[in-house]
């Protein structure tokens, strides 16, 4: 299976261009955008020679994508996350029990108490 070759927006690359000026890392922006740092290089190059013109093919809308891959990150990592936070808490009450521990659960996991 071969990869096909992805095509920028000029807007995208305006933006990746923009965030490289207001000082943020290359490769912090590279990463972030999910792009070969020598890209950046070569598009930052072509927009300083000229801004006007730069950039003038025709692209796909890849900001978009972007921004989901990127939130879609996010996503799993908080969940990741969540289950170990709600593992270390079963675990925690276990251990409280086990040391007698005197006082109620403070635990709202819709569970009830056996009485």
């Amino acid at each position: 299976m071969s990869m096909s070759r992805r095509v920028f927006t000029r807007e995208f690359k305006v933006a990746a261009v923009k965030e490289l000026e207001s000082g943020k890392p290359l490769a912090y922006v590279a990463r972030r955008l999910e792009i070969n740092p020598n890209v950046l290089h070569r598009w930052r190059r072509e927009f300083q020679e000229q801004p006007t013109k730069a950039f003038s093919g025709r692209g796909k809308r890849m900001l978009v994508e972007s921004r989901e891959a990127e939130l879609e990150r996010k996503i799993g990592q908080l969940t990741m996350e969540n289950d170990f936070l709600k593992k270390l808490l079963v675990v925690f009450e276990e251990q409280q029990e086990a040391d007698g521990g005197g006082g109620p659960s403070t635990r709202r996991s819709g569970k009830k108490a056996k009485r």
